[in-house]
């Protein structure tokens, strides 16, 4: 079995796509130790972290991307961001929340900087090219049940998405994020997100549904 396989099964067994609300403040074990030998430069603390939440900050980075090369090299930049960024964290709410959102941000980078790259995404339209849909008008809800599905399953068809579809639909649907916090976010018109979303949900259906 290839190593991504691997992963994907592991995901599969251990990792539910939920909402990011419904998972960020939930009690979490003490990490103050391991904290503190990362502050102290320790790297047997700095591997404990990173085999901690590997595996749940692989999924995120794996929702933004379009392959496994991709959603890796944005994990190594998270993690690298968690160490240099670790003084700032306060311990008052949830280490994993607080590394998620590294990570998220992390992948919204890596979305800025290969926004114009047809080249390296290898895809034909920018976020500019797709139409916008009326401020005022509101998509349909997501589906109930969706998030029951099997994660490599979500994944795997979202990698399929172009790099604006996934983007705003993780936002939007994992990361609790308004229409217009996402444009803010992404530096585009809130009728776009609007309608990356309802297209992104579309195909996504489109292509669970072929999956089956």
């Amino acid at each position: 079995m290839a190593q991504r396989d691997i992963e994907l099964a592991t995901l599969d067994a251990n990792v539910r796509l939920a909402p990011a609300w419904n998972t960020m403040e939930k009690a979490e074990p003490a990490f103050d130790g391991i904290i503190d030998g990362c502050l102290a430069g320790e790297r047997r603390s700095q591997q404990r972290v990173y085999e901690l939440f590997y595996g749940k900050m692989m999924s995120v980075c794996l929702r933004y991307t379009k392959n496994h090369d991709q959603a890796k090299d944005i994990l190594q930049d998270g993690f690298i961001k968690v160490f240099r960024n670790l003084p700032e964290y306060n311990r008052s709410g949830s280490f994993e929340g607080w590394i998620r959102r590294i990570m998220v941000n992390t992948a919204i980078d890596h979305f800025r900087r290969a926004r114009h790259s047809y080249l390296l995404l290898g895809e034909d339209r920018s976020m500019e090219e797709f139409e916008d849909v009326p401020e005022e008008e509101e998509e349909a809800p997501m589906d109930e049940g969706w998030a029951d599905l099997k994660p490599a399953d979500v994944i795997n068809a979202m990698q399929k998405l172009t790099p604006a579809y996934r983007t705003v639909f993780n936002l939007f649907v994992f990361e609790d994020m308004t229409h217009k916090q996402i444009a803010e976010t992404l530096d585009i018109s809130t009728g776009t997100s609007k309608s990356n979303f309802a297209k992104a949900k579309a195909k996504l259906k489109l292509l669970l549904k072929q999956a089956e």
